[in-house]
């Protein structure tokens, strides 16, 4: 996650499939959801792409320079701290209801996706979250020989059927650009590398010599869920 705070700033430049994923997200959200739960809410994309009037709009991000970044509002409460601890549901959403529980291109990062998804349904009986799953950079991941850090979409998909009917789409999308300098410029930049293991500068610039397409793939996996 400290690569999403660090290029806060750049995030807002950088993060076009982010973008394009929120959007899609809220197209799974019913018009009549009024109060809304947005885990790993960023500097707002859920938010931004909401275009009815709410009640009560609740994100929660564990970095405090994204919290900056989220629009604020009457009915919009900003809460800086990690959604994955217990204590969220325990004690700081205790006894709260949400017409819906979102997320977009965050839930890839959590160290127990099944806690952290249990916790959560208790608070709505429906849910629309986007994850990015391990065919996101898929070509980089083959040549470079590292391991995969993102989820597979069936284990994904157990998950949430342990505590929600869902309908789940895959879609893959490809970024282009116009040299290879300018791809690994926007994995940086964009804080999509998260948590993947640091390759050495010179294994690093082999990998930007030798890619072989011109763009950047991505798998992303979308959920809806109810009761």
């Amino acid at each position: 996650m400290k690569e999403f705070s660090k290029n806060a700033k750049n995030y807002e430049e950088y993060n076009i499939i982010q973008k394009k994923v929120a959007k899609k997200v809220v197209s799974l959200i019913d018009r009549d959801c009024k109060t809304i739960l947005d885990l790993g809410c960023g500097s707002g994309g859920i938010y931004k792409c909401i275009d009815w009037r709410l009640d009560n709009f609740v994100g929660i991000d564990s970095s405090k320079n994204m919290c900056s970044l989220h629009p604020k509002g009457e009915n919009v409460e900003i809460i800086n701290m990690d959604y994955e601890k217990d204590i969220v549901y325990d004690e700081l959403l205790k006894k709260r209801k949400f017409d819906i529980v979102c997320s977009s291109s965050s839930l890839q990062w959590c160290n127990k996706l099944s806690q952290t998804v249990k916790n959560f349904s208790k608070l709505s009986d429906k849910c629309a979250v986007s994850i990015f799953c391990d065919k996101t950079f898929k070509t980089i991941y083959d040549i470079s020989g590292l391991d995969r850090f993102l989820p597979d979409f069936k284990e994904v998909v157990e998950i949430f059927s342990n505590h929600y009917d869902i309908e789940f789409q895959r879609e893959f999308y490809k970024l282009y650009f116009e040299d290879n300098l300018s791809k690994f410029r926007y994995i940086k930049k964009s804080g999509v590398s998260g948590g993947v293991k640091r390759l050495s500068y010179k294994e690093t610039k082999k990998l930007i010599e030798n890619y072989p397409l011109d763009y950047l793939e991505f798998e992303v996996l979308y959920i809806k869920g109810s009761k």
